[in-house]
């Protein structure tokens, strides 16, 4: 089995180091990799998105910097998802290997301990759970979910500014509902999808949630779906709440999804209310259904 491990350090990708079973070409002996699944949260108001940035600063830079303080071998995360400038998360996943004998004094219980004091105060490791060889964070994802939070009130609440879209105006939450149900089940959604710069093999999705609560002055939408494309979340908020305000009907939204085509729709809601909630994945003795993982940032 060849194993191929690259070092990140110092905001710079090193030259991979290919190891041969247990023995590197350097002719080190190397123990066995144990492979450590995480749930990250973090504020994403002062990061670049999840990924490592050439220019800028990414989320997982600065957690793959700490596990670098923790193990020489300095692991590579590998995410489920990766995030756009701004938008937050409490439910990011992504594994890594370490050598087994990296972890002799440091149980998996006290992984997160570890690593959280190393981090920064708006990036915490939630859980570490010890996963199979054969784990995978993205490609063994069979689902996730966003929440878009909303405040509806003449008055922004300043505990929210960072959290929350601020929508002063009066809206139609019925027509909000009858709109939010168009999305539900296999679509394409191109119409509410931004360009990511390449060309993709589909902009077809299934999202078996789509709604949102109203709590007070506060709504959250809740959206969850088999993979999502480059600010497709926030296109498909920023269309329902011109729906509350009058600037669409329903039936106009389905004719948006219909024509597959992004001058069409409505806006797309600011970064800073989106949080990846969630990632599914398939429960012990059920078969994963089969996701969509194309390799996009996807909010």
């Amino acid at each position: 089995m060849v194993a191929v491990r690259k070092h990140r350090l110092a905001g710079t990708l090193a030259p991979p180091v290919i190891c041969v079973s247990s023995v590197c070409i350097c002719g080190k002996k190397m123990s066995a990799l144990i492979k450590y699944n995480l749930v990250i949260a973090y504020d994403g108001t002062a990061y670049q998105g999840w990924q490592w940035q050439r220019i800028g600063l990414g989320v997982q830079q600065r957690v793959e910097e700490a596990l670098a303080k923790l193990f020489p071998s300095a692991p590579r995360l590998h995410s489920s998802s990766r995030t756009d400038t701004g938008v937050h998360a409490l439910g990011m996943v992504a594994h890594f290997e370490v050598p087994a004998a990296e972890m002799r004094r440091l149980t998996t219980a006290r992984l997160p301990i570890a690593i959280n004091s190393l981090l920064p105060h708006d990036i915490r490791v939630q859980s570490a759970v010890r996963k199979p060889a054969k784990f995978h964070a993205r490609f063994d994802a069979t689902g996730k979910q966003y929440r878009y939070f909303v405040w509806n009130h003449v008055g922004m609440n300043p505990l929210l500014r960072h959290t929350a879209w601020h929508v002063p105006r009066k809206l139609d939450f019925a027509a909000m509902r009858a709109a939010a149900k168009l999305f539900l089940g296999e679509q394409d959604f191109q119409s509410f999808a931004s360009n990511p710069g390449y060309k993709r093999t589909t902009t077809v999705r299934h999202l078996t949630r789509c709604e949102f609560k109203k709590s007070g002055a506060q709504l959250t939408f809740i959206i969850e779906g088999d993979g999502f494309l480059y600010k497709m979340c926030r296109g498909i908020v920023g269309t329902i709440v011109q729906v509350g305000m009058g600037k669409f009907t329903p039936d106009e939204v389905a004719a948006m999804l219909a024509k597959a085509d992004r001058r069409v729709a409505g806006m797309s809601a600011p970064a800073h209310g989106l949080v990846l909630w969630k990632v599914n994945y398939a429960k012990r003795g059920h078969q994963a259904a089969k996701p969509r993982n194309q390799v996009e940032v996807e909010e």
